[in-house]
């Protein structure tokens, strides 16, 4: 996605080779046409895999999952990262690294939202060390549903997060994926599976 890329290059803050802040226009404040764009694209690449649920992790991904959500006409759900006291029926449940945050959290689904009968696209904001994403995917596996892939809005391609999925058995779809950065230099992937749909 072009677009996303030059948003990158002119908006995101890279604060190192690793940290990239992109929260003037993804995941703090949003730019509402963006991610209904970028939930269009998602639907579009998956167009054919007949899904029944798009899955996230709370928070900065819930955007991304409903604009694909409301794409491909279907629900989405998001794991929760603490349990509610409102939250008494049996959960799905996996352990989460996070690396911004520098701690560990369970995260849960309600088994009454996601069952063996559902077809799941995972969508999320950033796939880097991948552990958000692995956690998902687990679940997903843990309530018997069918997972078709993965969706990302950014990748940090130098990291071991695509590898994780991928030795999985995974399909990953990045919109915008990271080769190197550093204060002032982006550098993308250029990525040909990302114009035909699977």
């Amino acid at each position: 996605m072009n677009v996303l890329q030059e948003r990158i290059r002119q908006e995101g803050l890279i604060l190192s080779d690793t940290v990239l802040k992109v929260d003037s226009f993804l995941n703090h404040q949003v730019d509402t046409e963006l991610a209904l764009q970028i939930g269009q694209e998602f639907a579009r690449l998956f167009a054919n895999q007949s899904i029944t649920k798009v899955l996230t992790i709370e928070a900065s991904g819930i955007q991304f999952a409903m604009a694909t959500g409301i794409a491909l006409k279907v629900p989405f759900i998001y794991a929760k990262k603490k349990k509610a006291v409102t939250l008494s029926e049996k959960v799905y449940s996996a352990p989460v690294h996070s690396f911004t945050r520098q701690e560990t959290y369970q995260i849960s689904v309600s088994q009454k939202y996601l069952g063996p009968n559902d077809k799941v696209l995972i969508v999320d904001d950033f796939l880097a060390t991948g552990a958000a994403l692995v956690g998902l995917v687990d679940i997903v596996k843990e309530a018997g549903a069918e997972l078709v892939g993965v969706g990302c809005v950014i990748e940090k391609s130098f990291q071991e997060g695509r590898g994780l999925l991928e030795n999985k058995g995974v399909q990953v779809h990045s919109l915008a994926r990271i080769a190197s950065m550093s204060p002032g230099q982006v550098d993308f992937i250029e990525d040909e599976s990302l114009i035909q749909p699977v």
